[in-house]
């Protein structure tokens, strides 16, 4: 009887475990709810314990990274952010595979805590699209050349760009809410009104496939998202004083509420039949909309509101009927997601911009100090872990073939068990 080798055992789980291996195409994975399918997830790790690798990123911002197959992609801004870059990263060693200045721009106004590349890049594995802070958007192939570029839809707004692109069947979508440039300020910031819409894009050609005018709302930074249903897909997304459905094909509006604020940042989740939303600066409250719905459904289509430990920046985790958030200043929060009822409430301590994540159990909540706060999901807390690295962090992290990718002001880091 021949004896079979160990190494070929070796070779087989590997295997295996490439072909279980999830992407992380675009801004919060390939949900776009922050929600991963990976198991046995790092769950400690510091500078110097299950770091794979660090490495160095020229430049500022902060976009969250993307992972497709072998590649990592970022955006950065140098020259005080007049030069636009994309960049490849080997996720097996760290090293940049290539960097491409993509396009220069003239630099605007933004807030402190944004950058001039704040929009996480999107990928089909095919094309890498990044959007940068005046607006232009610049699709490459995966070997750093540039396929198009569009500028038509030049953007400012008094906090600058936050919002990223998502892909739709051959289209590239985005929303833009900014304010106005001139000599009066306060319209679209401080004043609702009419001039913010969501545009796609032909993904080959960079041509405008639709663009819809929301109606008055106020600036906002939200990433849209897809409500499930192949038949008929709704694309969600909010901005200042608004929450609306649209056709993502067409562009038509289907349906609206109220949500009273501006500047906001938080991301729309959707779970249960239900759309998850923040207001954003002057009213603070986290809004559950039923789906369904048509027209002005305000008064029809409001679930629940909620106005205690609201999140001004990162978006939310929904995950088996438990919706979870932190504020900007560390309270984790847990509610039931059809009442909108706090089960728990704990501070973790820190300050947070990161979005959460939800991997194998555990949520992961990333402070702005370096410190991922991990704990058991579910309607009680529990601590699991607390792991700080060195440097500033922003960006949300993403989840990828075992791996958890987390970018400093100045670092990618890929944070693996080591064993």
């Amino acid at each position: 009887m021949h004896t079979i080798p160990r190494s070929f055992f070796l070779v087989v789980l590997l295997i295996a475990r490439c072909a279980l291996a999830e992407d992380w195409p675009c801004f919060r994975g390939p949900t776009r709810q922050g929600v991963s399918s990976e198991k046995s997830l790092p769950l400690h790790w510091s500078s110097s314990q299950n770091v794979s690798w660090k490495s160095e990123i020229p430049g500022s911002g902060w976009s969250s990274p993307i992972v497709w197959g072998e590649r990592v992609f970022l955006t950065t801004a140098t020259q005080e952010g007049a030069s636009c870059h994309v960049l490849c990263i080997d996720r097996r060693t760290g090293k940049i595979t290539w960097d491409r200045e993509v396009l220069r721009q003239v630099p605007k106004q933004k807030e402190a805590k944004n950058s001039h590349a704040t929009p996480t890049p999107v990928t089909d594995g095919r094309r890498v699209y990044a959007v940068f802070s005046d607006g232009s958007i610049v699709s490459l192939a995966v070997d750093g050349s540039t396929v198009w570029t569009n500028r038509d839809f030049p953007h400012y707004s008094q906090h600058g760009l936050g919002t990223s692109p998502i892909l739709f069947e051959n289209l590239l979508i985005m929303s833009r809410d900014g304010s106005s440039e001139g000599e009066d300020k306060k319209p679209g910031w401080q004043k609702p009104w009419d001039q913010s819409f969501l545009i796609a894009l032909d993904r080959d050609t960079g041509a405008v496939r639709w663009k819809t005018y929301r109606g008055n709302s106020r600036i906002g930074h939200t990433t849209p998202i897809i409500a499930d249903g192949s038949a008929n897909p709704l694309l969600i997304s909010n901005a200042g004083d608004i929450i609306q459905g649209f056709n993502p094909r067409t562009g038509e509006k289907i349906w609206w509420a109220n949500s009273e604020g501006e500047g906001v940042v938080p991301s729309p989740v959707v779970g249960a039949g239900l759309v998850f939303t923040a207001s954003g600066f002057g009213k603070p409250t986290t809004r559950a909309v039923r789906l369904g719905g048509r027209g002005d459904v305000t008064a029809s289509h409001l679930a629940w509101e909620q106005t205690r430990a609201v999140s001004m920046i990162p978006s939310f985790v929904y995950w088996e009927g438990y919706l979870y958030t932190v504020t900007t200043n560390g309270i984790a929060c847990c509610m039931i997601a059809r009442t909108g009822d706090i089960v728990w409430q704990q501070r973790i301590g820190g300050n947070y911009s990161a979005s959460p994540i939800y991997a194998d159990g555990h949520i992961y909540f990333l402070s702005e100090e370096g410190e991922t706060t991990v704990i058991e999901a579910g309607p009680r807390y529990k601590l699991v872990a607390t792991n700080a690295l060195d440097g500033m962090v922003q960006a949300s992290m993403a989840v990828s073939a075992g791996q958890l990718f987390i970018r400093t002001a100045g670092h990618l880091y890929c944070i693996r068990n080591r064993d």
